[in-house]
């Protein structure tokens, strides 16, 4: 049965309407609705707690710009709150205007943000609010309210901060499809293309499972005990594997069978590799001498305040130094490993130099867990790019999707290395022992999507690069990961009790994640994943479950195709296609081949994508047939006539997108034969009421 009709009905967007603001371009029409708040005030006029008092100066310095009667100064442990009726559970963005007036530009101070929720559940979060010298919008993350009263209260902390006025506002959905699927490296071998391809296709609709081995001799021996234990437990197996290769090493390295380990895993079983590089160093490098084996209880991967190491890393980038040669060193033996992957067409996610930050570690004030950030950030990106044009260039390595491994702290964009370095942003998630935000006490699971943290590294990027969960704990329920609209790109928890002890993870949450709709699993994975799937087929098909939305459409097909250049110069063309049904949906899959492809199907197109490397998105649009409306103003075929309709009308009229003949035919809604501004003007009228019917 055909839907009823949504509309929107905004005073505010009707009202813009009128004085002719909306001129052609729905996009900031949804902008406008999404940024529109749902309570606002000057701080001032909050619920006030002690050390938080109203002022127009501080110890006789005064602080121009400031908005109302005055603001309030936070002394130390001041707070303010206040109660707001959520018209829906979901995400909400909390907004100040501030000023940190104590040290110097850069340095941080603490605060806090806490709710206590209708259903009496409550969620709390330490923040660091950074010194400016003039008013600044600060951002205190997503908080997860329930429909209903909620009571929020921020501030606290170490203080001596200045809060001017606040908004409350629903948090934007990220917009998945503005991910690239575009690799970083021009010259990516067909089967890394086809897997970040499929990585793409999935990214915001599901979760890609996997898990973590331990790296060396295993759990006596046994390195499939995790992997034994979620079959055993579920039924099923991850679909990504986690390696290290932390034992090849100049020093004491040791063959632990792990390159093999991960060619078999995408070989024989058709799963996704993924590994980190624990790579270590000598603790006494003043006395150590290339070449020399030294035993491992000798070396570290630790920051050298931890360990007392001489390895100087600011060095390791400087040519002509010991420290130089040494990381040459290092990345011959990672690159040998990662030829024979290469060899035997295997693609890898890897993941080096992870949680170089550590805590906050960019004053270089020994809060680096690892050596390679223990030099800040500077220093960090220096390293990366290092790794990354000499295992691309030196050793002529193309089958390597580039993962970076990101905090969400106030400071951590100063060590991202740069969209041309990256394919991949990744989180590591550990927040059941500290850092808890679901209100509970450690001992059990923390289901938290920790949609904030997921937002921050969206925006790290402007979405650009997927975002992906590349350890953690707990796995996020999915239920929060749908509420909070996190759409994690993979979750991989830690080996050993991280996975398998109930403090982590519950047994049936398990068993209901990997089982449900959202989850991919390794049977779910679309055959030969890495060069010859056919089109729409996986090893299984499950029921879709997105993580904004479960829409089901009428044999609605969606196709994209995809070219890019290879290391020798052949085109390879890949194409993605998901079919939805009343019933059911297949999940994506992707399939790659030597010459060029185009497809046939009816399709409705995601955004044109044109990067340096000549690689660019298109949709092949079947016009054999013009059929008469079915529904009009129904752009995206989904049965139902709302923003994103004019949203994607839009697009197709700047040209980003091509509408199939069905589309074209509801998007005409002044029925003149032509789609135009003043189709999507129409249809914006008939959104907000100004209009009562379509077509005009």
């Amino acid at each position: 049965m055909r839907k009823f009709w949504k509309r929107a009905g905004s005073v505010g967007i009707a009202a813009a309407l009128l004085a002719g603001i909306l001129q052609v371009a729905p996009t900031s029409f949804v902008s406008m609705a999404a940024d529109e708040p749902l309570f606002s005030s000057e701080c001032e006029d909050l619920t006030l707690s002690n050390d938080a008092t109203v002022a127009t100066k501080v110890y006789n310095d005064e602080y121009p710009g400031y908005t109302g009667e005055g603001f309030v100064w936070v002394t130390s442990a001041g707070t303010m709150s206040f109660t707001i009726d959520a018209p829906e559970t979901g995400m909400y963005r909390l907004m100040t205007r501030c000023l940190v007036y104590l040290g110097n530009v850069g340095e941080t101070r603490q605060a806090t943000v806490s709710v206590t929720r209708s259903d009496d559940s409550t969620w709390s979060k330490d923040v660091k609010i950074a010194h400016t010298e003039s008013w600044n919008d600060y951002s205190w993350g997503d908080i997860k309210l329930t429909k209903g009263e909620n009571t929020i209260t921020f501030g606290g902390g170490w203080g001596y901060c200045l809060y001017d006025n606040m908004t409350l506002s629903k948090t934007p959905k990220p917009e998945y499809d503005k991910a690239t699927d575009v690799l970083t490296d021009a010259k990516a071998t067909s089967q890394t293309q086809a897997l970040m391809t499929y990585l793409k296709s999935v990214y915001g609709s599901h979760i890609i499972s996997g898990q973590q081995e331990i790296y060396g001799g295993g759990h006596d021996n046994n390195l499939e005990l995790e992997f034994d234990y979620i079959k055993e437990t579920t039924g099923k197996l991850p679909a990504i594997r986690g390696f290290d290769f932390m034992n090849y090493n100049p020093l004491y390295g040791w063959e632990d069978g792990t390159t093999e380990r991960a060619i078999e895993w995408a070989k024989d079983r058709n799963g996704i590799v993924t590994a980190s590089w624990h790579i270590n160093v000598p603790i006494d490098f003043d006395k150590y001498e290339l070449g020399d084996e030294v035993d491992w209880q000798k070396c570290t991967y630790k920051n050298y305040q931890a360990s007392n190491s001489t390895f100087n890393t600011a060095n390791a980038v400087k040519e002509g130094t010991k420290e130089y040669e040494y990381f040459q060193e290092c990345m011959k033996d990672l690159a040998e490993q990662l030829t024979k992957l290469q060899d035997a067409g295997v693609p890898i996610i890897l993941r080096p130099l992870h949680e170089a930050q550590g805590n906050e570690g960019n004053y270089s004030d020994g809060t680096a867990w690892f050596w390679w950030g223990d030099r800040g950030a500077e220093v960090y990106k220096e390293l990366w790019k290092l790794l990354y044009n000499t295992l691309t260039e030196k050793y002529n390595l193309h089958n390597i999707i580039w993962e970076y491994n990101s905090y969400n702290y106030a400071n951590s964009d100063t060590w991202y290395p740069g969209d041309d370095y990256v394919d991949i942003v990744a989180y590591d998630k550990y927040n059941c022992e500290y850092n808890r935000d679901d209100g509970l006490s450690f001992g059990t699971p923390n289901l938290s999507a920790i949609s904030s943290v997921f937002n921050y590294l969206y925006e790290l990027t402007d979405g650009k690069k997927m975002v992906a969960m590349a350890e953690n704990d707990s796995i996020p329920s999915v239920e929060n990961m749908t509420i909070e609209n996190a759409g994690w790109l993979y979750f991989c928890p830690w080996y050993g009790d991280h996975l398998m002890s109930s403090t982590y993870n519950d047994p049936d949450e398990l068993k209901v994640t990997y089982n449900s709709d959202y989850c991919i699993t390794l049977d779910e994975l679309p055959k030969n994943l890495y060069g010859s799937a056919t089109p729409g087929t996986t090893t299984e098909t499950k029921e879709t479950t997105t993580a904004e939305e479960t829409t089901t459409t009428e044999a609605t097909e969606v196709s994209v195709v995809t070219t890019a250049n290879t290391a020798d110069d052949t085109t390879v063309t890949s194409a993605e296609t998901t079919t939805a049904s009343t019933d059911e949906s297949t999940k994506t899959t992707v399939t790659t081949s030597d010459s060029t492809k185009s497809t046939e199907e009816t399709t409705v197109s995601s955004d044109t994508t044109t990067t340096s490397s000549e690689k660019t998105t298109t949709v092949s649009t079947d016009e054999s047939t013009e059929p008469s409306a079915d529904l009009y103003g129904d752009v995206n075929l989904d049965g139902d006539v709302d923003l994103s309709d004019a949203v994607l009308m839009n697009k197709a009229i700047a040209g980003q997108v091509s509408l199939n003949a069905a589309a074209k035919a509801n998007a005409d809604c002044q029925k003149d034969g032509i789609i135009s501004s003043d189709d999507s003007m129409t249809l914006l009228k008939f959104l907000v009421h100004l209009v009562n019917s379509l077509p005009q």
